[in-house]
């Protein structure tokens, strides 16, 4: 057999090719300085709280201090008008990551596949850079000098180069990532997912995956490092779970049952307080908890402390300066709301843009000079939260669901969320005179459940001046007055 090779010379001209080369390489992208970390910082009137409002899409600006609504910052056309063409607006406005110096917020709308960068000192839309499908969640750098993405409809994490507002590299991973954080030495990065149950490590320098972790559920929204760089917290939504592993070994430290509609989750408490690139201290973990109305806050150790009642449907989280305080966000109550964390009880609860998502705590936005310019005035309106529960019984977290009805341009939107129905069959929502019987009835919308019996649907439609001395009534069918009633108002 003749086998074809290089000649000696030619083979070692391509050897010295290959290593001046990679030497270029590794001198176009230098080594990243991270800042020190801070420590605890006490509350200003220079910090703000920012939130991703989902349905009216803006960014929710708050004052922490006075406990007030600023304004807010403007993306894009509340729903429905997202349906009509957009050009240069933005839709579906989620994700949220800041930089470590505070001049910077980096903003994630999943539908238009954009990340919007705003000065925080002018409330001004700095640059944006489209991704691919959905991207989610990210974060900057500890340096500072790039924004990692989480592009959920594809099988990649994006980096894009802040300074030049471009992207410059791709590092794939399992199938749909959801989130990314950093582990404060800057050394790795940690990336859960929406359709794979791993959690992948990534190192930061080589921008590869070196480590797999099986975790016990494919549907991990959100995840938190520790600011000591020893743990890492993901939460899994579909399952009630969050599991914590170590983040210097990568094994599974545990798994905690957590409650229906485990949401996202933050470090806070006794010498804590929020730090940079999605990295959090404190001596306590605290997890939103949808399907019980409430946060949860556990220890380092994963002992339940303390569960709090906090309004309609807890999304994002973050912890003030010092971890004094925590701040989260209602997605069904559109509100802000502060917990004092030495007594683990609720504080205050202020209005906000509708359906808040991501939640970020901003120490001396802006540099320390957080801009007042450039905010819109929003008016919150309370939204109507309806709980359905099967007929004959009382609520219960996971079971049945509930409807949220907000204003919005010119009709109300309707979020309809239901589990544990008969799986991949159809029902219809009606308003009725009657909570146990169709009196009257006007058939709001049809829907079908997926394969777990579960369903989350959209609506536009005038309904909440029908509401008064009316009841939501769930029937099997398609919009068969004859058909059962499934579930109804407690």
């Amino acid at each position: 057999m003749r086998i074809t090779t290089l000649s000696t010379w030619a083979l070692a001209a391509t050897l010295l090719l290959g290593a001046c080369s990679k030497k270029n390489s590794e001198e176009t992208e230098p080594d990243m300085v991270i800042p020190p970390d801070p420590g605890p910082i006490a509350a200003s009137a220079a910090d703000r709280v920012y939130l991703a409002d989902q349905s009216s899409n803006t960014v929710s600006v708050h004052d922490p201090s006075t406990n007030r609504l600023l304004g807010v910052i403007r993306l894009g056309k509340g729903r429905p008008e997202f349906l009509s063409p957009l050009y240069d607006m933005e839709s579906n406005v989620h994700g949220l990551g800041v930089s470590p110096d505070g001049k910077t917020l980096g903003v994630i709308a999943t539908l238009t596949n954009a990340v919007i960068f705003i000065d925080l000192a002018t409330n001004t839309v700095k640059g944006k850079v489209y991704v691919d499908r959905n991207p989610h969640e990210g974060f900057f750098t500890p340096d500072g000098r790039q924004f990692w993405v989480a592009v959920r409809g594809k099988d990649y994490v994006t980096v894009i180069d802040v300074e030049k507002m471009q992207v410059v590299k791709n590092i794939a991973t399992e199938h749909e990532p959801s989130m990314v954080v950093f582990r404060p030495d800057g050394k790795v990065a940690f990336v859960d997912h929406s359709e794979t149950a791993t959690l992948d490590v990534i190192d930061v320098k080589k921008r590869e995956v070196i480590a797999r972790v099986p975790v016990v559920s494919k549907f991990s929204p959100n995840l938190v490092v520790t600011e000591d760089g020893q743990q890492v917290w993901m939460t899994h939504k579909d399952v009630g779970k969050v599991t914590v592993v170590n983040a210097q070994t990568y094994a599974v430290e545990g798994v905690i049952d957590t409650g229906p509609g485990t949401n996202h989750v933050n470090m806070a408490g006794p010498g804590g307080g929020t730090r940079f690139s999605g990295a959090s201290a404190g001596d306590f973990a605290y997890v939103t908890v949808g399907g019980e109305n409430a946060v949860k806050v556990y220890s380092r150790q994963r002992q339940l402390l303390a569960t709090i009642p906090v309004g309609a449907n807890p999304h994002g989280v973050w912890p003030n300066g010092d971890g004094s305080k925590l701040y989260v966000g209602l997605e069904n109550g559109d509100a802000l709301v502060s917990i004092d964390t030495k007594t683990n009880t609720k504080l205050t609860e202020t209005g906000s843009g509708q359906a808040p998502q991501a939640l970020l705590y901003v120490v001396k936005a802006g540099g320390g000079s957080p801009g007042a310019s450039g905010l819109e005035a929003f008016t919150p309106v309370t939204p109507v939260n309806i709980r359905l529960v099967p007929v004959g019984t009382q609520p219960v977290p996971g079971v049945g669901g509930g409807a949220t009805i907000r204003p919005t341009e010119d009709l109300d939107e309707m979020v309809l969320a239901l589990k544990q129905l008969a799986a991949n069959t159809t029902y219809t929502l009606y308003l009725s005179d009657s909570k146990t019987a169709l009196v009257a009835p006007e058939p709001v919308i049809s829907f079908k459940t997926d394969d777990g019996g579960a369903v989350e649907v959209n609506a536009y439609y005038q309904i909440r001046l029908r509401l008064a001395g009316r009841f939501a009534v769930v029937v099997l069918g398609d919009k068969n007055p004859a058909g059962a009633v499934t579930l109804t108002q407690p």
